[in-house]
């Protein structure tokens, strides 16, 4: 068969639930996930039953913790695969990290595929093979999932579903509305990365840089700081609509203002030299691999030398503080959520970001 023969590439075949999807399912989703799966009975590749659901032991999930964390999310990207990571691993890091910024133990995925009718076979083990690996990485397991096959033009080559279940342990309560006036804001490191990568690949600004994708599953890294302050108030990661986003949801459900410093912020020269090419803020750029923390300012020190410790956090800042409304409004006109000092000393309010700035990223 050529590299064109129908074998090579995804066909409505595979959706059918006969043959063709069986040896898809085997060849490509169980060659990857099986051996690691807790939904499978293995005895060898060729003896494996499948379970229309995962089953995963109780008494494991509760000496680990007294509350169960859920999410999902669905990815698309174009292109699939760009400098520093590719569809699969987003969707795998993206899961882990909405579990990790609640406080909880990343544990189980599952995961669901949209195909399209032409897809090189090819190409979905590249990024199958990019999932187990980012889910080792993660210490996660990927224990069920779905596929479906639709037409050609019924979608962009490949969108995934995954979910995600973890364990949160006692005494942890991180949320949104937590923050309270003279904690501190820290993040993980540079800002903008992603965004930054995956608009440069898509090859349509002639632009030539070495940005990466922060793309990294962040698990270990906020176990490392709860572990150092058990009482962080807030946690997000930093995705769609930015550090700019998340601050201003922050300060919303807390009913607080948070200030920062421009001259705090890390983000890499490359960055910040696309962003001015192009009109953009890096505070509005989408990151895979960045959290925001709010915690009280007595730990904040501390805190900052763990996560510096840390593979994902070596670049990590104290970056600003939040405040009481009441400081903020009676030198203002308006009643600012988020505002930013900066590096000429002046300040400017950092609002919610109304529509897309650039093409949607992730």
């Amino acid at each position: 068969m050529n590299a064109d023969g129908p074998l090579q590439k995804i066909t409505l075949a595979h959706g059918s639930g006969g043959k063709a999807m069986d040896d898809l399912i085997r060849d490509v989703f169980i060659r990857a996930f099986g051996p690691h799966s807790a939904a499978l009975h293995t005895t060898g590749l060729n003896s494996i039953t499948l379970e229309d659901q995962a089953r995963l032991d109780l008494a494991a999930l509760q000496q680990q913790g007294n509350r169960l964390a859920f999410t999902t999310d669905c990815y698309v990207v174009h292109p699939l695969f760009f400098p520093g990571g590719d569809i699969g691993k987003l969707a795998v890091t993206g899961t882990v990290n909405d579990l990790a910024v609640g406080g909880a133990k990343p544990l189980y995925l599952s995961c669901g595929f949209i195909l399209e009718e032409g897809l090189p076979i090819d190409t979905l083990k590249k990024v199958v093979c990019s999932m187990q690996q980012t889910a080792e990485a993660a210490g996660v397991s990927i224990v069920t999932g779905d596929t479906k096959v639709v037409p050609k033009g019924s979608c962009d080559k490949l969108f995934i579903n995954t979910a995600g279940v973890g364990v949160i342990a006692a005494g942890v309560n991180i949320s949104a509305a937590a923050a309270q006036p003279g904690d501190a804001i820290l993040i993980n490191g540079y800002l903008g990365d992603h965004g930054a990568a995956v608009l440069d690949a898509r090859g349509e600004l002639a632009l030539h840089n070495t940005i990466e994708s922060d793309c990294q599953p962040l698990g270990d890294l906020v176990q490392a700081m709860l572990a150092a302050c058990p009482d962080i108030h807030c946690l997000r990661d930093v995705t769609r609509g930015g550090l700019a986003g998340v601050l201003n949801e922050f300060a919303q459900a807390s009913d607080c203002c948070i200030e920062i410093e421009e001259t705090r912020l890390p983000i890499r020269t490359e960055v910040r030299g696309m962003c001015e090419i192009l009109g953009l803020d890096p505070l509005y750029l989408a990151n895979e691999g960045k959290l925001a923390c709010v915690a009280p300012a007595h730990a904040a020190e501390k805190l900052l030398q763990v996560m510096q410790s840390h593979p994902a956090g070596r670049h990590s800042a104290i970056i600003g503080r939040v405040k009481a409304t009441s400081e903020v409004v009676a030198r203002t006109v308006s009643k600012p959520r988020v505002l930013m000092t900066t590096g000429f000393g002046s300040q400017r309010m950092i609002d919610r970001l109304v529509g897309e700035p650039l093409p949607r990223i992730c």
